[in-house]
């Protein structure tokens, strides 16, 4: 049988069934997930023995801002971001310094690029505030300071577990149907998108023209 063109010689192995079969059944390269259960158990041992050792911060360690993806592909999502900007701090009236002491993240190169994310990180930063409790480092009178929660609130305190601290909130896409106004149905899309592509094609000339004619009347 003859092959037109340089192309790979066929070595197809078909009796590879399963992983190279030896037998009836005999499955020699099969992998297996008896440990499943068994792996399942010892991640939630880890979380717990985790959870515990941060008692009583939270299990989730530092509070971090809602942000944006970046690309057009994943920027309607929402997700956690590496820290709050120095901005975000200070709108919230929360010294820089003082905020990595209390478990908030803070990222000095991140920048606020309008004022709703500035705004949604200020409001999750005071809600945190909010929801603070302070103890005190040592247990004498002497060790308690200004901020710090009364003793008579720390008692019984329950461990924040959740993944995010406070929840990352999840904006619906859901469009309301309405009907189509008169005005929107004079407008044509096409048209002003056409118009604004000429303008910018000839905004030079039409400056070079504007230039030249003020020069003349000079």
């Amino acid at each position: 049988m003859g092959h037109g063109g340089n192309n790979v010689v066929p070595n197809v192995h078909f009796r590879k069934v399963n992983g190279m079969q030896a037998g009836r059944k005999n499955r020699v390269m099969m992998r297996t997930w008896l440990d499943q259960a068994g792996r399942k158990k010892r991640r939630s041992n880890n979380r717990k023995a985790k959870a515990a050792k941060l008692f009583p911060r939270p299990a989730a360690g530092l509070l971090r801002p809602v942000v944006h993806p970046p690309t057009q592909r994943y920027n309607m999502k929402l997700r956690l971001g590496k820290g709050f900007t120095l901005d975000e701090l200070k709108e919230a009236k929360i010294p820089r310094k003082f905020a990595k002491t209390i478990g908030i993240a803070v990222d000095h190169r991140r920048r606020n690029r309008c004022s709703e994310s500035l705004q949604t990180n200020v409001e999750r930063l005071k809600l945190y505030m909010s929801k603070l409790l302070l103890f005190p480092k040592k247990s004498g009178t002497k060790s308690v300071k200004k901020g710090d929660t009364p003793r008579s609130e720390l008692k019984d305190v329950a461990q924040n577990t959740l993944k995010e601290i406070i929840p990352v909130p999840k904006p619906s896409t859901e469009i309301e149907a309405r009907a189509i106004t008169a005005d929107e149905k004079d407008k044509s899309a096409y048209k002003a998108l056409k118009k604004a592509r000429t303008n910018k094609h000839f905004l030079g000339a039409k400056m070079k023209k504007e230039k030249a004619a003020a020069a003349k009347d000079a």
